[in-house]
């Protein structure tokens, strides 16, 4: 181990399973196909769902001249996934560069949101591409007071 930011731990990559091992990696290409233009800052996930043959699913952010319309990697994982019908996930792993602070980039507020709609239980694992630590945690580590259903949901 590393060391520990939060509720956060950070690991070196290969004392994690393989699969989560897996998932990591594909966080680290799916990055590189990142449409960034305006802010150069690219970013990966690859979403794992949780099921007896999980499938895996990427994701990366696509901007837009119009910022608001910009969607994040996140995003676009689990909206692959809803759409392939997976509404359950295990781990999401979210790859991005962040040299400037030399830190770990989490998911925005709305991706926060966005991913607990589907399970307060999933791992978090936040890596830097090139780098052999990945910071481990749980969504509900980043968003312990999420907004909930009073629907029943």
């Amino acid at each position: 181990m590393a060391g520990r930011e939060g509720d956060s731990e950070i690991v070196d990559v290969s004392s994690l399973e393989p699969k989560i091992q897996e998932l990591i990696k594909t966080s680290v290409e799916a990055r590189k196909l990142a449409y960034c233009p305006y802010s150069k800052f690219q970013v990966g996930a690859a979403l794992l769902s949780d099921e007896n043959e999980p499938v895996m699913y990427t994701g990366c952010n696509v901007e837009n001249v119009a910022y608001g319309m910009t969607i994040c990697a996140e995003r676009t994982a689990i909206v692959k996934a809803v759409s392939d019908g997976k509404q359950k996930f295990k781990a999401i792993a979210v790859a991005a560069d962040n040299s400037v602070q030399d830190k770990f980039t989490s998911p925005c507020g709305t991706c926060r949101q966005f991913i607990i709609e589907f399970g307060s239980d999933v791992d978090v694992y936040l890596t830097k591409p090139g780098s052999s630590n990945v910071l481990v945690t749980t969504i509900e580590s980043l968003l312990p007071l999420s907004f909930r259903s009073t629907f029943g949901h």
